[in-house]
């Protein structure tokens, strides 16, 4: 009876570290399953160049102008919005109202700005901070297309929650030290949200850009619907653009610094 009992005992602990062994086969198995699943950088990136139009496309595409309207403390002021951007890294941003026009402008290297909505009217050059942000904005591809050229570093994080939507999440490091998060629609793989975190005038900032309506210019899906602000903040900015043009003629003379009063406006 006794020899029968410690059989018993026996077998069933044998039976136990089988089942155990089993059990942690399958996890690793699956594990290993996700993981060969998952996406690489080099996919998520080329599925992203891809459904922007293609490689192709984007290197065709030499200027950019976005004509609309912005909306800010909820949509209670509505500006006329302009933006010109002409490659390699020239931008400029306006905001109009009542006859007064904010402007930013970078050409490449140096940065400015008149803010008549502030008192100021003349023309002011920007801090190296202000045009580090400016210059990243110039970015007709954005931080993913050639990101090994351009110096940065991307690493994909998984998915993650983006209202509702399953997104994948790649962080980039920038040469500059700036970091991004880019989220990409899981079906589409355009970007619907970009988190940048960087240091501006010795101040930590995070600004999250949401991105939507997608129209193609110039062979080029270029968003539509931008909603800017602070991470998590309640009252973004919101910019809708109501018409894209690609590969206008743009004067280099409106990104520079004006030499005198009375600045060169965009050909609208």
């Amino acid at each position: 009876m006794l020899l029968r009992c410690l059989l018993f005992v026996l077998n069933l602990n044998m039976l136990l570290r089988l089942l155990i062994a089993v059990i942690c086969a399958l996890v690793l198995s699956d594990g290993f399953a996700q993981e060969k699943n998952q996406p690489t950088v080099d996919e998520l990136v080329a599925k992203n160049i891809e459904a922007k139009g293609g490689a192709s496309a984007l290197r065709e595409l030499g200027t950019l102008r976005l004509t609309g309207k912005l909306l800010v403390q909820e949509g209670q002021i509505q500006l006329a919005f302009l933006q010109v951007k002409k490659r390699p890294d020239e931008v400029r941003t306006e905001a109009s109202l009542q006859g007064m026009t904010q402007i930013e402008a970078c050409d490449g290297k140096e940065g400015w700005k008149v803010s008549p909505f502030f008192g100021r009217r003349d023309p002011e050059r920007m801090s190296a901070d202000d045009v580090k942000a400016l210059l990243e904005d110039a970015e007709m591809d954005g931080p993913l297309a050639d990101w090994q050229a351009k110096g940065n570093t991307v690493e994909y994080l998984g998915t993650e929650d983006v209202d509702g939507t399953p997104a994948h999440k790649l962080k980039v490091t920038r040469k500059n030290g700036d970091v991004s998060f880019v989220y990409l629609d899981p079906e589409h793989f355009l970007e619907i949200r970009v988190v940048t975190q960087r240091t501006r005038h010795g101040a930590y900032e995070e600004v999250e850009t949401d991105l939507g309506d997608y129209e193609k210019a110039g062979g080029v899906f270029v968003p539509t619907s931008i909603e800017v602000g602070g991470k998590g903040a309640p009252d973004k900015q919101r910019i809708i653009i109501d018409k894209v043009e690609a590969n206008v003629p743009l004067d280099d003379t409106i990104f520079h610094f004006p030499g005198q009063i009375g600045l060169p406006q965009p050909q609208r």
